[in-house]
């Protein structure tokens, strides 16, 4: 397995205190390895194929990457790539008790995706017999080379479930097989991504049936969220508002210019800083230097009653995820936030309550938590911890009454 020297991220925080605090059974006790999968390149174009599996002796892991076909972003096909994780309690002889669509949050270095080795949230669900589904998003694994697609929601849901299809069938391909159980999971970014999953799967995918969803501290109402930012004149991490600024611009053809967007010193280091894929989101905050919008968005983003600043918050609307669908109904959904959160208020788990209950769903947990900012780590950091041992516990509760 490839190993991965990113700087810590939050979730391996997590992971490093879910293994040393508590005795939930992550790591089951055999070590067996199993057959090696020879990567198969003379399928139809457009097919899915395993391009390489290992196996991780330390955490008891085996690890499939593939390829799978999806759309870009114009809506142009494309080959995408995601991983697949299992632990040793699930083999070809005992069918797992389920799958986990796991959508990653924030990440901008390339080595940071799944298929890139950056597999820490995958470990802390070893031990529930579970297989984990992680796509890679557009910009990174095999479209590296291309500008992300951040917090762009339906698409990205649409390239999570086209992974999730495809895993499926390569999978029983490979001889495994699994129990009726799918969690849908994400938080940040991947909490956005898991609730534009169960949108679409609402609206296209009848044949799709999610055991629970959880998803935390997610951008769901982005107009809100860049509304809140603007009233509030600070964000968390300043990184992720230029990206949506430049993920939008870019993908929704707003023509917005740099110059009218950013100020120095962002303005001239978009390319190095963030769209080269060389740094993480710490270090890119670090460069940044400020928490206070003002230092880096242009007077012009600032008022949202510019041209360009209604471009931006029509485009966002298009995607946002609490207005303009309708839900089945029978949706299972936890909703997690930290009250004090100023990366992604919590005002959006808020509205994205509202929008379900008001639509009938009956089965959503709202858990909006007051858990503070540290000297070392912003709320929204710290309620991640929280918010994934909310996450096992429900999945251990429901794989029991199974």
């Amino acid at each position: 397995m490839r190993k991965n020297n990113t700087q810590k991220s939050y979730f391996k925080k997590v992971t490093l205190f879910l293994t040393l605090t508590l005795s939930v059974g992550f790591l089951t006790t055999s070590c067996s390895k199993e057959e090696e999968v020879t990567p198969q390149h003379d399928l139809p174009l457009g097919a899915a194929y395993v391009t390489d599996s290992t196996y991780d002796a330390s955490s008891h892991m085996k690890v499939y990457n593939f390829v799978y076909p999806s759309v870009d972003p114009a809506g142009e096909p494309i080959m995408l790539s995601g991983t697949i994780t299992l632990g040793d309690d699930v083999s070809r002889q005992t069918p797992a008790k389920g799958l986990i669509l796991y959508n990653h949050f924030t990440i901008y270095r390339a080595d940071q995706c799944p298929s890139r080795g950056e597999l820490s949230t995958q470990k802390i669900a070893l031990g529930y017999g579970l297989i984990t589904i992680s796509p890679d998003y557009y910009g990174f694994g095999a479209t590296e080379h291309h500008h992300q697609a951040y917090c762009l929601s339906l698409y990205n849901a649409r390239t999570s479930i086209d992974a999730l299809l495809a895993a499926k069938l390569l999978l029983a391909q490979l001889g495994y097989s699994w129990n009726n159980v799918l969690f849908n999971a994400g938080y940040s970014q991947g909490g956005q991504t898991t609730m534009a999953v169960v949108r679409l799967v609402a609206e296209q995918y009848p044949d799709i049936d999610i055991t629970y969803s959880f998803a935390g501290a997610g951008s769901y109402d982005l107009p809100e969220t860049y509304r809140q930012f603007v009233n509030l004149t600070i964000a968390g991490m300043p990184s992720t508002v230029i990206s949506v600024l430049l993920s939008y611009n870019e993908f929704m053809n707003l023509g917005g210019q740099r110059e009218e967007m950013f100020l120095e010193p962002v303005l001239s280091h978009i390319d190095d800083w963030i769209l080269s894929k060389r740094f993480t989101r710490e270090e890119i905050d670090t460069k940044v230097g400020s928490l206070t919008i003002s230092d880096y968005l242009t007077p012009t983003m600032l008022d949202t009653t510019t041209a360009l600043s209604v471009r931006f918050m029509e485009a966002l609307d298009r995607d946002n995820l609490c207005h303009g669908w309708t839900p089945r109904g029978d949706e299972h959904i936890l909703l997690f936030h930290s009250s004090q959160d100023i990366t992604v208020p919590a005002i959006n788990s808020q509205k994205m309550y509202d929008f379900l209950t008001s639509h009938g769903v009956q089965d959503v947990d709202l858990q909006i938590r007051d858990i503070a900012a540290s000297a070392s780590n912003p709320a929204h950091e710290n309620a991640s911890i929280a918010f994934v041992l909310q996450v096992l516990t429900k999945m251990r509760d429901i794989l029991a009454d199974k």
